[in-house]
C-alpha cells in the first residue's frame, strides 16, 4: 500500500496536478462544492491572477549555500512562511479531511487552521495538533461567545480566528446546478453522481457514517451544531447581526493571539487593530464570498502600510513557491493555501498532503536560492516590480 501510494505521488509535480488528479474521482457536486467561487467567479479568477501583476527581482553572487525558510507567528516557530487554511466541509471531500490536515501539518511544522464548519470535533483535532489555530463562525451573542472561547481553549488551540466575511452566504450557482446544497438534499441528480463514483461513496461517505453516524457540523457553538441534513443548517455560519462590539468582547475573553479573517479594507484594519487583535488574514475568501471583491495580494501593500505591528497574514488563489515570496515582499508574513491541500488529502490521505506540503517548500527553497535570499527577513518590496501590462 506505501509503495502504491509512493508511486502515485511520483507522478504530481505541483500543486495544481492534485485538483486534475482528484477531478474524477470526487462526485461532480462534491468537487463543485471545492473548486467554484460565487455568482460568476471573477473573484476567483483574479485571485489566481493576481500575482502575475508583480515580478521578481533577483539579486546574485551572494553566497545562497545556507537558507532557512522559517518563521515566527504569535510567538512561536514555523518551518515555513505559508498554513493550511481553514476548509469547511473537509471530512466530505477526504475521509477525516481535517484530521489528515492537522496531523500533516503538525509534523511539518506549519500552522493550520480549523474551520468551525467541519464534521470533526474540535477536541480531536486539537488533540493531534497541539497548539492549532481555530477559525470560528461566531454567533453574535454574549452566551455563545463565552462558551466558544472557552470550548477553544481546552480544546488546546493557541490562536482564535474569527471570520469575519459572511454576514450572509452568498449566491453559489456553481453548487446549485451540481445538485449540492445544504442541507443536503439527495435527489436524482446528487444520488446518481454518488452511485457513480463508489470509491468516494465507500472510502469517504460510508466511512464517515460508520465512524460518526450522521455527521453534524460539530463546532460552530459551544454544545455542537446541526446535521447535513437538517433544515437548519443552511444559514448556519451566516451571521448578520455581527460587529465590532462582539469583536472587543472576544478580545477582552480570549487570553491568547487573536485574528480577524476576511478583512480587504485598510480602513477595517485600522478599526481591528484599535480592538486590540493582534494580527489580520487578508481574504476575499478565496473566491466564495462577494463575487468582484478585489483579490487579497492586490491591496496587500496598503494593508501593509497600516498594518503598525499588527501580524499580516493573507490567503486566497495561492499555489506556487514565487506566489507566496511575492505576498510576503508585499508585507505578509505568513501566506494560507486551501484548496491544494485539501486534494492532496483526497488523493493519499496524509501522504498526499505531506507531499503537497513538501513540493511547496522545495519551490520555496530553490526561488530564495535564486532570488538571492538566505532567509525570510530578507525579503522584501526591493524584491518585486510592477509588471506591465
Amino acid at each position: 500500500m506505501a509503495q502504491s501510494k509512493s508511486r502515485k505521488l511520483k507522478r504530481i509535480l505541483d500543486l495544481d496536478d492534485f485538483e486534475r488528479a482528484v477531478r474524477r474521482r470526487l462526485p461532480h457536486a462534491i468537487y463543485a462544492y471545492v473548486a467554484h467561487g460565487s455568482e460568476s467567479e471573477a473573484s476567483l479568477r483574479a485571485n489566481r491572477e493576481a500575482p502575475d501583476d508583480w515580478r521578481l527581482l533577483p539579486r546574485v553572487l551572494v553566497g545562497v549555500k545556507q537558507r532557512s525558510e522559517r518563521i515566527e507567528l504569535f510567538g512561536r516557530s514555523y518551518a515555513q512562511p505559508f498554513g493550511i487554511a481553514p476548509m469547511g466541509g473537509s471530512a466530505l471531500v477526504a475521509y477525516n479531511g481535517h484530521e489528515v490536515m492537522a496531523k500533516a501539518a503538525a509534523e511539518a511544522h506549519i500552522p493550520f487552521i480549523l474551520s468551525a464548519n467541519s464534521i470533526i470535533p474540535m477536541e480531536e483535532i486539537g488533540a493531534v495538533y497541539p497548539g492549532a489555530w481555530f477559525a470560528a463562525y461566531q454567533s453574535p451573542n454574549a452566551q455563545a461567545i463565552h462558551g466558544m472561547v472557552e470550548r477553544v481553549g481546552k480544546a488546546g488551540f493557541s490562536v482564535f480566528v474569527l471570520t469575519s466575511d459572511v454576514p450572509v452566504g452568498s449566491n453559489r450557482e456553481a453548487d446549485a446546478r451540481s445538485g449540492f446544497s445544504f442541507p443536503i438534499r439527495p435527489g436524482p441528480k446528487l444520488t446518481f453522481d454518488v452511485a457513480t463514483h463508489p470509491r468516494w461513496l465507500v472510502g469517504v461517505l460510508g466511512r464517515t457514517f460508520l465512524r460518526r453516524g450522521v455527521p453534524h457540523i460539530v463546532n460552530l457553538e459551544p454544545d455542537g451544531g446541526p446535521n447535513l441534513f437538517s433544515r437548519t443548517v443552511a444559514h448556519i455560519a451566516s451571521h448578520e447581526s455581527l460587529n465590532w462590539d462582539h469583536v472587543r468582547l472576544i478580545r477582552k475573553l480570549w487570553p491568547g493571539p487573536f485574528v480577524l479573517k476576511g478583512l480587504l479594507s485598510p480602513a477595517d484594519l485600522v478599526i481591528a487593530r484599535d480592538c486590540g487583535v493582534d494580527g489580520v488574514i487578508v481574504s476575499n475568501h478565496g473566491g466564495r464570498q462577494l463575487d468582484q471583491a478585489v483579490a487579497p495580494l492586490r491591496v496587500l501593500p496598503e494593508m501593509a502600510e497600516q498594518a503598525k505591528g499588527l501580524t499580516l497574514m493573507i490567503d486566497s488563489g495561492f499555489r506556487r513557491g514565487t506566489d507566496v515570496l511575492k505576498a510576503l515582499a508585499l508585507g505578509a508574513q505568513c501566506v494560507f493555501v486551501g484548496r491544494p491541500f485539501l486534494y492532496a488529502a483526497a488523493y493519499a490521505g496524509e501522504a498526499g498532503v505531506a507531499h503537497a506540503i513538501e513540493l511547496l517548500a522545495k519551490e520555496i527553497d530553490k526561488d530564495m536560492a535564486l532570488l538571492g535570499r538566505r532567509e525570510i527577513a530578507e525579503i522584501g518590496r526591493d524584491m518585486v516590480k510592477e509588471a506591465r501590462r
